[in-house]
């Protein structure tokens, strides 16, 4: 059962959102004010937040900036904001989905889903050989970490996830589509902007950190791929 907190100041909408995934079978708690919601995720440690962006006091980005130094569990934001500078806001301040208003809680009820499933994934996958090399850099699958020369590059979770597909692919031409399912489960063609979104984010904490900008090679008006280099 997916352990699933609902952070809205709409008291009405929480209690219908919650009767609908609680017939889901899913474990559902609510919070309304948004002052107190980083202490009820260290209570209840849900497995998916969903999380309003217009709220008084402290709004649903900068709330989810204090969540992710909480928990690296998916943050989907529910939003009537549905310019393209709020879209990528959602995603640069650590969200993993931005679902606009009005929406379908049959349609949301799937993106949880897949986001947790994704989420365990990554939390329990085991394999023989946890190196992925780039060289110079490297992956370490079983820690989930990218490395440069033996150091650490900080990225999330969602952008390690991008970076162990595109890796999983080497030479390959990988799509928007393509990355689309994998990150989220479903893909639409408004989606390919979050895909350039987090691809943007994952190039800049690379390039900072090892001053290379062509890890991650785009292939114009279809994805991106990684190639191998030599020796």
């Amino acid at each position: 059962m997916i352990k699933l907190l609902m952070i809205d100041d709409d008291t009405e909408v929480l209690d219908i959102n919650r009767k609908y995934f609680a017939e889901k079978n899913m474990i559902v708690e609510t919070c309304d004010d948004s002052q107190k919601a980083c202490e009820q995720i260290k209570t209840f440690c849900p497995e998916c937040i969903l999380l309003d962006v217009m709220m008084p006091g402290i709004d649903g980005f900068s709330l989810c900036q204090r969540i992710r130094k909480i928990t690296d569990a998916p943050v989907l934001f529910l939003s009537g904001k549905v310019s393209e500078d709020d879209k990528v806001k959602g995603f640069e301040v650590g969200g993993d989905d931005y679902i606009e208003k009005p929406y379908n809680l049959r349609e949301i009820y799937a993106r949880i889903v897949a986001h947790v499933k994704r989420s365990n994934r990554i939390h329990s996958e085991k394999v023989t050989n946890n190196i992925i090399d780039l060289d110079p850099f490297f992956i370490d699958k079983e820690k989930h970490k990218l490395f440069f020369d033996n150091e650490e590059i900080f990225i999330s979770n969602k952008e390690y996830d991008l970076l162990l597909f595109l890796a999983q692919n080497i030479g390959k031409e990988v799509t928007f589509e393509e990355i689309g399912n994998r990150l989220w489960g479903c893909y639409s063609p408004t989606d390919r902007r979050s895909v350039m979104v987090n691809v943007s984010r994952l190039r800049k904490k690379i390039e900072e950190r090892s001053g290379i900008d062509n890890l991650i090679e785009t292939v114009w008006s279809k994805g991106y791929k990684i190639v191998k280099r030599p020796g």
